[in-house]
């Protein structure tokens, strides 16, 4: 979304200025300065219309994607000239998964302005989302031919590609997007992944190696670097991979995971229902690794108290504006689960433990922080029948695990295995993932 002024000319020269300052503190991250001058505006002129949609545009940043929408719609009534405003729009239907109005909103973005690049990007990841696949590749054609110099719609077109099975194509438009740009972070974790899925092992390394070249202690180069060669892999993905995957995922995670037909939440959220049986609100509940609040939404039945913890900072402020969580803390989570002694009754982990290799720590503190009883319910992406090692790191970046490794360590930790089942967790370059969904409960004493 873009910050794009339209100040009325009849603006007296105080508000110009105000809104000047505003939209830099906005610019500098420094947003709850630029909120209280935006309302401090808004108050002084209830009408003025770009205070209007950059309070939404700050509001969504912070998650609040209901009020977003409702200053952005504000704004269009008070201005609809604007096409960039649209667009925003558009972005924000998107992430929220709302398609037709987002493409409707492009739509009015490009009567307005038809030659603009950036609209059209968004509505390929728009088709994109909806798997209507021809649509996305003429709409990023049309963005790369009016702006050959993109980078991001040579990376999504780079996406869409690979989903269609068009690997090797994809390859040149990654390889152009960095080109274009060379810290364009998504585009080299792409490139090395579509190597890897070419069975070209050596040119995914190849990648990695060149990136921690330029950047030595760049935490997500040296994951894949491990993920690909198998050297140096660690028992668990670093707090800051971790923390940077997911901030820089933040923004639009819901739609691009309803694009992966994501079934994580969903698979808990039924593997709790049958371990604790009809919800009754009695429950004291953590949502380990809790993101943006997915699998926490569907657990509040159960809930008399609903708390989530997380590394990413974005993530957190999206779960933060659903309004269901008692308590937010930031926080790797083994080292949250041994501070957390007796305390839950059920703790429940969607797609998080997949970023451990060694689940022994963490399913030992989870022991830990359970009442006598309680539960302990997650996911874990399932290791092929044929493997002979316990974990493996994939060149996705997350872990593996076989059926033996697990029963293994939740035994070990004090808890019996109640459940184990396999299913698919999501869709991943046209491919199921294969996961299980375990039910674990702390023994009575």
């Amino acid at each position: 979304m873009s910050l794009d002024a339209q100040p009325a000319a009849s603006a007296a020269l105080d508000l110009s200025q105000a809104l000047a300052l505003a939209m830099k503190l906005h610019r500098q991250g420094a947003l709850n300065d630029a909120q209280a001058l935006y309302r401090r505006i808004l108050r002084m002129d209830r009408q003025q219309a770009d205070a209007t949609h950059f309070l939404g545009l700050l509001q969504s940043q912070r998650g609040r994607n209901l009020r977003a929408l409702w200053l952005i719609r504000r704004s269009l009534r008070l201005n609809g000239e604007v096409a960039g405003w649209h667009s925003n729009e558009g972005n924000l239907l998107l992430e929220m998964g709302r398609f037709e109005e987002a493409a409707l909103a492009f739509e009015r973005s490009l009567a307005l302005e038809p030659e603009r690049p950036d609209v059209y990007n968004n509505l390929g990841v728009l088709r994109r989302a909806q798997r209507r696949f021809t649509e996305a590749e003429t709409a990023y054609r049309r963005a790369i031919e009016l702006s050959p110099e993109f980078a991001d719609a040579y990376n999504n077109y780079g996406n869409l590609l690979v989903d269609a099975g068009r690997v090797r194509e994809a390859l040149d438009q990654y390889r152009q997007a960095l080109k274009l740009l060379p810290g364009h972070v998504e585009a080299r974790q792409r490139l090395g992944l579509s190597y890897r899925m070419l069975g070209m092992v050596d040119s995914a390394a190849q990648v990695y190696r060149e990136w921690l070249a330029k950047e030595p202690e760049n935490a997500v180069a040296r994951h894949y670097l491990a993920a690909c060669t198998g050297q140096d892999v660690p028992e668990r993905a670093s707090d800051t991979y971790v923390e940077n995957t997911f901030d820089c995922f933040a923004n639009g995670f819901e739609a691009k995971l309803a694009n992966l037909d994501y079934r994580a939440p969903e698979l808990v959220a039924a593997a709790v229902g049958e371990a604790c049986g009809p919800p009754a609100k009695a429950l004291d509940i953590l949502d380990a690794g809790c993101g943006t609040g997915l699998c926490g939404a569907l657990l509040t039945a159960y809930a008399r108290s609903l708390n989530g913890v997380d590394l990413s900072t974005r993530m957190l402020a999206k779960a933060a504006a659903r309004g269901i969580y008692d308590s937010l803390a930031k926080a790797e989570l083994t080292a949250f689960l041994k501070s957390a002694a007796a305390r839950y009754d059920l703790i429940v982990s969607a797609d998080t433990l997949c970023y451990f290799g060694d689940l022994a720590p963490v399913m030992k503190a989870a022991a830990r922080a359970l009442r006598p009883g309680g539960w302990v319910i997650f996911t874990l992406e399932a290791l092929p029948p044929e493997a002979t090692h316990e974990h493996n790191l994939n060149p996705h970046g997350r872990y593996s695990h076989s059926e033996a490794c697990i029963r293994r360590v939740v035994a070990d930790a004090g808890l019996s295995t109640e459940a184990l089942t396999s299913g698919v967790l999501r869709q991943e370059s046209g491919q199921p993932v294969q996961g299980w969904i375990v039910s674990a409960r702390r023994i009575c004493e």
